[in-house]
């Protein structure tokens, strides 16, 4: 945690070397948060930079209690969140019933050669409200209570978004690897 502190310090003090050290240390991983989020790869890389300049702006804000990177996290996901609801989202909605479905349902219950990288696309391929609560509920760990309030819509309007997703991830998923199988979220 010294060396963090040390980082945070040089980047308070306008520290270049200290703000690229930051800023490459992370930047990675915080891009894959801006990907579920993101409509593309370009809104992806705008959402990572608008994320940086606000963990900058607020550096001093962070008060050395929890994860550091968690806290970078929460402003990534918050500027993607901001830059969502910036877009009035009045995007068609994939009507789940227009979905093919897979037929038949292989023997075996493993998904066999779908890779992480895979699913992150499958979920990026949902509609984008869908998407958005899905990756709040079952990846940032939000209850609906706080996504009706992130998103500015209902808890009831949550929850259909998260159902709705989950029915296109199965049938995604399922088309993807022959097998059909429940998407368990809790929610």
């Amino acid at each position: 945690m010294s060396e963090v502190r040390e980082i945070i310090k040089g980047c308070l003090e306008g520290n270049r070397r200290d703000q690229e050290l930051l800023y490459r240390r992370h930047a990675a991983k915080l891009f894959v948060v801006c990907l579920q989020y993101a409509a593309d790869y370009d809104e992806a890389k705008d959402i990572l930079q608008e994320g940086f300049i606000k963990i900058f702006e607020n550096l001093r804000q962070y008060k050395f209690e929890g994860s550091f990177e968690g806290w970078m996290r929460r402003i990534t996901v918050n500027t993607a969140l901001e830059k969502y609801r910036s877009r009035n989202n009045l995007y068609k909605v994939e009507d789940i019933d227009q979905i093919s479905e897979t037929e038949s349902e292989p023997d075996s219950e493993e998904y066999t050669g779908l890779e992480a990288s895979d699913l992150l696309s499958i979920i990026r391929e949902l509609p984008p409200k869908y998407r958005m609560v899905f990756n709040l509920y079952a990846i940032e760990g939000y209850s609906h209570k706080e996504i009706s309030k992130l998103v500015n819509i209902s808890e009831g309007t949550s929850k259909s978004n998260l159902s709705r997703a989950r029915i296109i991830l199965q049938r995604r998923v399922g088309s993807y690897t022959g097998i059909k199988k429940k998407i368990i979220v809790n929610g």
